[in-house]
């Protein structure tokens, strides 16, 4: 099978245009002619270039530069940059580049510096495979294209002596030692003084002034030695082609993420999430971080065990320091003989050893559930793979389908004994278990039948002995033993699209992290923590890039092109951690969410119709071109969004744009009035749903000292400042009867599971969000304990009742099945439900008496300092300060709901109302069930003056709010009982509020 090429990709084309325009009308008169060989003759005329850069950047709406040159750059040639996503071409962007530039401009000597080994091999790849692809667009140009290599120098005397076009790829760490950087280490080979070379190798660079192309600038030139290394090449120019651009020189265009997957250029996402429910039945330990902290020269450790709290089985983090007693640090039971022993804190082979002789790795756990949730991403990435070749099947597609796993550890996937024999690690048994179930189900049985020996392999780092593989290691990624992989996995990249070939699931350590990508990977499984801050995006990167069928045709279909992440964690953590990485990556502050200055370069303002034209005639259209903004306007508008507080400095959406309130109206200046609807659409593609309200949205809180004058609120305040204490009687029986039934009608206590969801991800200027559910949420239970505990102890630690009460209600709850599956939740929630029948049975019983003057509330307790709350849940006091007296406390009341909110302003300077306030948060009666904070507070005045406590609810149905609610409520009543003089009620609407 042959990779074909599409030539007329029109954001390719626009991405080379961009770069060519550059150079309109510069001339290349240049000395052609040096002493070691055949120069490139471009003239450089820094301000036409400033002009072309100026002109192509307006036309791609990017922001303008400047000037060519920054006071901070290390470079006194022109750089470049060109953003495409990953996955859209850009080494074929930039390959293409140096074609269009050779025919247009006569630049003939290229250099294509590079950050690794597994991208040079990627380049070398692609410059294989598309060297007929160019020389059919090209008329059979002549050129060659090398490696350097220090081994054979005569390729550097090539590339400047050739009249032909020339394309070197080097790797920036074969020139970045040299002589003048006075390391004390040796050179580069390419800098040092050599009779055969009558010189230093790089001296024939030098002289040819390339134009060098930098693939992941971000990589290669983030270093001083490194940028150093790259001045030594004295080039032309430099061009700078990237996705995540760290310094982005003078950048002619973007496709960025969010384009890309908008335009479909890259496969559309979805996540499915296989997640472990906690396991509480046994003594958990997960070991997080091995390190030092600040100038400390013992290592210590971050570990997670479990500890018993009145809300269930909690994770705790503890430190972890030389003779630590890890039951020392926890209540609960089963960590008795973990007493750290040796902290190893050497990176890549770090761990903890404690004691008992339980030794724990970096992010490894015991007692835990870790391989069930890696059996089951390969058993859902299994299913994934078949159910992708069955529908292409059933579409008539040919399109060979492969699946990616990134491991965390070689030896889990296939190891050696001492004979360098081959075994197969727990990851190879798990795939082939789930793979011969799959390959038997009824669903799948019309696809082809393979061995499931020869559809898996992996590409690790090999260690031989007379030829012969002895073992395989964890690496870097960045070894010589690396280098052989990467040559294996490019030199075989067209081979595993070919349907002959029976590899369809590649396993992974280091190799695939960088430099490789397969069209038709559309399952990427990630059998490790998730590490670094760009393991996300960079895992994603092997597989966005669209599919090609068997004819090596690409495939442009977005239901075909679906890539599947399966992941251990949920999709809303995976959508928040990938968007983090994102705008890490990307840089220059980039917030997703945050409206840049020139966002509204792009809109058109409407063209008037000439003043001859009859505008009765609405088919007459204006023959003119629509004008658009441009960067200038764009900037003044985004200003003056910022000064009406629809954005704040950062370009952030405030509280303050509501598009979807029916009464909205954008407050513009006049020439952008006729925008509105174009403004609001892109001010709306920044926002997502559930935007988290910030910092900036609070507003302080202001407290009118005149309110203590008026003696309405003087006269209630005396009524309901004081407070209570509470005292209850009940029945034993009583108690072992509701505990029983509810034990009995509790929810199901199911075993430990794994949760395994599959979403869609949307991609937009707001940021990664849920698109929609590919499929319904399901659970798979698993084995979590072996012996179970003493249920009566257990019990009578978490309730305090007697052994004999409890006793009698777990024998008639017939619920006990419930806890031989899951012991610890069994407890938590039999727990609960006898401590919720012991607070009804107080409730009910329950009686109120008021304490003394001296321990009620004081007045002054209002006037606190530094109150806030958020302005868009805050209403803002209009007319309580028209009335004879302030009517209300303080200048801004918080509601919680539309009832209070409609009740706020009802209350706000009615000619009956004497006195209205929330109630402070301080403002509490004690129950058995929690602090309660009654709602309102109210003096009325009609016949008579009455006194009114509120609770507005949305219901009186008791069976439609939460329990706890309905039992404050019942003490609410108790408590204003009590104190006398008060009409206490729950108030579902206005009228009943002052009712």
């Amino acid at each position: 099978m042959k990779l074909q090429f599409d030539p007329s990709l029109d954001y390719q084309q626009d991405a080379i245009q961009s770069t060519l325009s550059l150079f309109e009308g510069l001339t290349t008169t240049g000395n052609a002619y040096v002493e070691r060989g055949i120069a490139n003759a471009l003239v450089i005329n820094q301000e036409k270039l400033l002009s072309n850069l100026h002109k192509v950047q307006e036309a791609n709406f990017i922001e303008k530069s400047a000037s060519l040159f920054d006071d901070t750059d290390a470079y006194d040639f022109p750089n470049f940059s060109v953003e495409m996503e990953t996955g859209t071409g850009k080494t074929y962007v930039y390959l293409r580049s140096i074609f269009e530039l050779n025919k247009h401009y006569g630049l003939r000597k290229f250099v294509i510096v590079v950050p690794s080994v597994a991208i040079r091999e990627g380049v070398l790849s692609s410059l294989r495979l598309m060297k007929d692809h160019f020389r059919q667009l090209y008329n059979n140009v002549p050129f060659d294209h090398y490696e350097y290599t220090s081994k054979d120098l005569s390729k550097v005397r090539q590339f400047a002596t050739a009249n032909t076009l020339q394309i070197m790829v080097i790797n920036i760490q074969a020139f970045q030692k040299d002589a003048e950087a006075d390391t004390g280490q040796k050179a580069n080979i390419i800098h040092q003084e050599l009779d055969r070379m009558q010189g230093k190798p790089i001296e024939f660079i030098q002289q040819v002034r390339p134009v060098l192309i930098i693939d992941e600038p971000q990589s290669v030139d983030n270093t001083p030695k490194a940028k150093r290394a790259i001045n030594h090449l004295k080039p032309l120019l430099a061009l700078r082609y990237s996705a995540t651009h760290k310094n982005p020189y003078n950048v002619v265009y973007e496709l960025g993420p969010v384009k890309a997957y908008d335009l479909n250029l890259v496969k559309q996402i979805s996540v499915a999430s296989v997640q472990a429910e906690q396991n509480i039945n046994k003594a958990y330990i997960k070991l997080k971080s091995i390190g030092y902290t600040g100038k400390n020269k013992t290592p210590t450790a971050t570990a997670v065990i479990f500890e018993n709290t009145p809300n269930g089985t909690k994770e705790k983090h503890v430190t972890l320091k030389q003779d630590l007693d890890l039951s020392d640090c926890t209540n609960r039971k089963g960590y008795e003989g973990y007493v750290v022993d040796e902290i190893y804190a050497e990176p890549g082979e770090e761990f903890v050893r404690f004691s008992n002789n339980v030794v724990l790795e970096l992010e490894e756990e015991k007692d835990g559930i870790h391989d069930e949730v890696l059996k089951e991403q390969i058993r859902q990435t299994v299913e994934a793979h078949f159910k992708k070749e069955r529908q292409l099947h059933k579409q008539g597609f040919s399109i060979k389908v492969l699946s990616l796993f990134f491991i965390d550890k070689v030896a889990n996937y296939r190891y050696y004994d001492e004979q360098g024999n081959a075994h197969k690690g727990k990851l190879i048994k798990w795939f082939e278990e789930a793979y011969q179930e799959m390959a038997s189900s009824p669903l799948f049985s019309h696809l082809p039948k393979r061995d499931v020996d020869q559809v898996h392999n992996g590409y690790f780092a090999e260690v031989k002995k007379r030829g012969k593989v002895v073992d395989i290691k964890d690496t870097t990624g960045n070894t010589a033993s690396d280098a052989e992989v990467y040559e294996l996995i490019m030199r075989d990249k067209e081979r595993l699209l070919d349907e002959s070939e029976p590899l369809r699931f590649i396993f992974s350590h280091s190799a695939l992290k960088e430099g490789w990508d397969n069209p038709n990977v559309f399952q990427i499984c990630t059998l490790r923590e998730m590490g670094n801050e760009r393991e996300r995006r960079q895992t994603l990167g092997r597989g966005l890039r669209l599919a090609v069928n068997a004819s090596g045709e690409r495939i442009h279909d977005p239901q075909i092109n679906r890539l599947t992440v399966i992941a251990s964690e949920s999709f809303e953590q995976y959508a928040k951690n990938l968007q983090t990485e994102m705008e890490n990556d990307i840089g220059g502050g980039f917030k997703f969410g945050r409206v840049p200055a020139i966002a509204f370069a792009p809109l058109a303002l409407p063209v008037p119709l000439p003043s001859n034209i009859e505008t009765e005639n609405t088919e007459t259209k204006s023959t003119e071109e629509p004008q658009r903004l441009g960067q200038e306007r764009s900037k003044q508008l985004w200003l003056s969004l910022k000064a009406e507080g629809y954005l704040d400095a950062k370009g952030e959406i405030t509280a303050k744009f509501q598009p979807d309130d029916m009464y909205f109206q954008l407050q513009l200046l006049e020439e952008y009035q006729p925008l509105e609807d174009a403004i609001i659409d892109k001010l709306r593609s920044f926002m997502f749903a559930g935007r988290i309200k910030n910092e900036r949205n609070r507003v302080s809180v202001t407290y009118n000292k005149r309110v203590e004058l008026n003696p309405d609120f003087a006269d209630l305040w005396e009524k309901i400042r004081h407070k209570t204490r509470y005292s209850i009687d009940f029945d034993t029986q009583k108690l072992i009867d509701l505990a029983c039934h509810k034990l009995q009608t509790m929810p199901f206590v199911k075993p430990v599971s794994l949760v395994i969801d599959h979403t869609a991800a949307s991609l937009t200027e707001a940021g990664v969000t849920a698109e929609r559910q590919i499929q319904t949420t399901r659970s798979r239970y698993v084995n979590s304990h072996e012996s179970l505990p003493d249920l009566l102890s257990e019990l009578q630690e978490h309730t305090q009742l007697t052994r004999g009460t409890l006793f009698e209600v777990v024998k008639r709850c017939g619920r006990l099945d419930e806890f031989r599956g899951n012991p610890q939740g069994f407890i938590t929630e039999a727990s609960k439900q006898i401590l919720a029948a012991l607070d009804e049975l107080l409730v009910d019983n329950i009686r109120y008496e008021k304490l003394t003057d001296k321990e009620g509330y004081r007045m002054t307790s209002f006037d606190q300092p530094e109150l806030e709350t958020y302005l868009d849940r805050a209403y803002k006091v209009q007319r309580a300060e028209n009335t004879q007296y302030v009517q209300t406390p303080y200048d801004y009341i918080e509601y919680d709901s539309n009832i209070e909110l409609k009740t706020a302003h009802a209350l706000d300077g009615a000619e009956n109302v004497k006195f209205f306030c929330k109630l402070p948060r301080w403002f509490t009666i004690p129950t058995p069930v929690g602090n309660y904070n009654p709602d309102w507070a109210v003096v009325l005045e009609n016949d008579e003056k009455i006194y009114l406590i509120r609770e507005t609810k949305t219901t009186h149905d008791e069976s439609k709010r939460r329990k706890e609610e309905n039992l404050k409520i019942k003490c609410g009543e108790a408590h204003f009982k009590a104190l006398g003089g008060i009409d206490y009620k729950v108030a579902i609407s206005v009228a009943e509020v002052v009712s």
